[in-house]
């Protein structure tokens, strides 16, 4: 029987049963990119995270509506220039311009690492309209005040005197956010060091700018998220997701604001992917402690010995709980080109084998089911990709076996071996997102199969002749072409 799905919330910091608010529907929000530059290997993390997430969810049977936003105004940097003017500045661009490259390498980057697109893509700049009504409610209903133009988010009316109010996601008291909080242009007119912006004037050079009832000017980078969510997904709806550098204050003032305007917290359930180091250390250009995706993917980094597959990048990522810090190191990418190219060739071998049990002998058929059912348990845990890779692994050693004659395929029936190919390919290529690149091109693998077979047959012969430096000279060729070679009692077969 299949087991409950239990997220960990971090807004009541424990694993709950998951039970969304509409039976067999979820809506799902994640905080997308700010797109004034090149996707960071981070966010990489985080969206590749969502899409298991994503993913699982829809293997549950649910109808889910994802909604991931595009940040193209509003994000102030810490000087209080808005990122996408800035990199306007920078790229010699129009702001719409840096908007529109950034967002299609976003979604290059995406596509190379097999995530599935959102069902709706909203901007902000999109949603100019639906971002001042929310802020005329705040305002009506007694959260927020207008200072020159500007509308700051009233955090002591808020909290009402209950301190623990706002705070209550990220767990942080609201004197230490006060002393924590950043002073931006023409911010000192605020009545507390705590209060946000949710509307600015626009400063005579500020370039991305509308029309108010509060004058000209633009939103604060939070109450995109919060008009966003409510337009698509309702005033309640289920996850909410980003990452952990998003918990304060931009997912705080999210509550404040949804609060504050709707009456409703928003979200039920807030998951949050942890941070990727790298050899142990938090990345940083400063210290050249960092590598950019496509370095990654090039090995033109002094960071990585080589290039690696994205897919080796998405298996390594999904060795690491979304919850935990994921360290990169060249180490572990190379661990993880093994375990993945193991986990293939095992896939690769029980696509060739033929059951031959009956009905009343399948032991090894229901070890292998129930291996399966442990790793969806795995992923029932709060989408425990980790525990399910390892559950997969036993299951790779029991293919092995089988492969390898130590168990017999008499004790597996037909069914049995078909319901377990299916279930195990849902789980690594539909659900974990990975893609079998030796097998992914038909016609192309047909004839590669057949050259193949020759390059095996003279090795075999070689073999039989006693030539073994021919056949040395074969197997280290094709390895050093990235083809593994396997012997077996069967003869010999080969992965990529």
């Amino acid at each position: 029987m299949p087991s409950e799905l239990t997220l960990y919330n971090t807004l009541t910091r424990k694993k709950e049963v998951f039970q969304p608010l509409v039976e067999g529907h979820v809506g799902l929000y994640v905080c997308g990119p700010t797109v004034y530059n090149p996707v960071h290997l981070g966010n990489c993390r985080t969206f590749v995270s969502f899409d298991v997430i994503y993913r699982y969810l829809m293997a549950k049977g649910y109808k889910v509506r994802y909604v991931r936003n595009i940040t193209d105004v509003g994000h102030l940097t810490d000087d209080g220039e808005d990122r996408m003017s800035r990199g306007a500045r920078l790229e010699q661009l129009e702001p719409m311009e840096v908007a529109q490259k950034f967002s299609n390498q976003f979604h290059d980057m995406m596509r190379t690492f097999n995530a599935l697109p959102p069902s709706i893509e909203p901007r902000a700049t999109g949603h100019i309209i639906e971002q001042i009504e929310m802020v005329r409610e705040i305002l009506a209903n007694g959260y927020a005040y207008e200072v020159n133009g500007s509308v700051y988010f009233d955090v002591e009316a808020y909290n009402n005197g209950n301190d623990e109010r706002y705070g209550e996601l990220s767990g942080r008291r609201i004197d230490e956010l006060m002393a924590e909080s950043r002073e931006l242009k023409a911010q000192g007119e605020k009545r507390n060091p705590s209060d946000f912006a949710i509307w600015m004037n626009a400063s005579d050079d500020h370039i991305l700018r509308w029309d108010s009832p509060w004058g000209s000017g633009f939103p604060g980078w939070h109450l995109e998220c919060s008009a966003m969510s409510t337009k698509y997904l309702g005033e309640r709806f289920d996850i909410h997701g980003g990452g952990n550098d998003l918990k304060f204050p931009h997912h705080e003032n999210e509550i404040a604001q949804n609060v504050g305007a709707c009456q409703h917290a928003g979200a039920r359930y807030w998951l949050h992917t942890n941070m990727l180091l790298m050899n142990g250390k938090k990345m940083s250009k400063s210290d050249g402690n960092t590598i950019s995706p496509e370095e990654l993917f090039t090995g033109d980094s002094i960071h990585v010995s080589e290039g690696y597959d994205p897919m080796v990048i998405r298996f390594f990522m999904l060795q690491s709980h979304y919850r935990s810090t994921l360290d990169l190191s060249d180490e572990a990418l190379q661990a993880a080109k093994k375990g993945y190219q193991r986990l293939l060739e095992a896939w690769n071998s029980l696509q060739e084998m033929q059951a031959s049990g009956s009905a009343q002998n399948g032991t090894v058929g229901k070890e292998l089911t129930a291996g399966l059912e442990a790793a969806y348990a795995e992923m029932d845990d709060d989408f425990n990709t980790p525990k399910a890779l390892a559950r997969v692994f036993e299951l790779v050693s029991r293919i092995n076996a089988l492969q390898g004659g130590q168990l017999s395929l008499d004790e597996i029936t037909a069914r049995q071996l078909t319901e377990f190919r299916d279930g195990l390919g849902k789980l690594l290529f539909d659900i974990l997102g990975l893609q079998n690149r030796a097998s992914a091109n038909g016609a192309d693998r047909e004839a590669l199969d057949k050259v193949m077979q020759i390059v095996l047959d003279l090795r075999q012969q070689a073999r039989a002749d006693k030539d073994w430096a021919l056949s040395d000279k074969l197997r280290d060729a094709l390895q050093d072409a990235g083809v593994t070679v396997k012997d077996g009692k069967d003869g010999a077969t080969w992965s990529v």
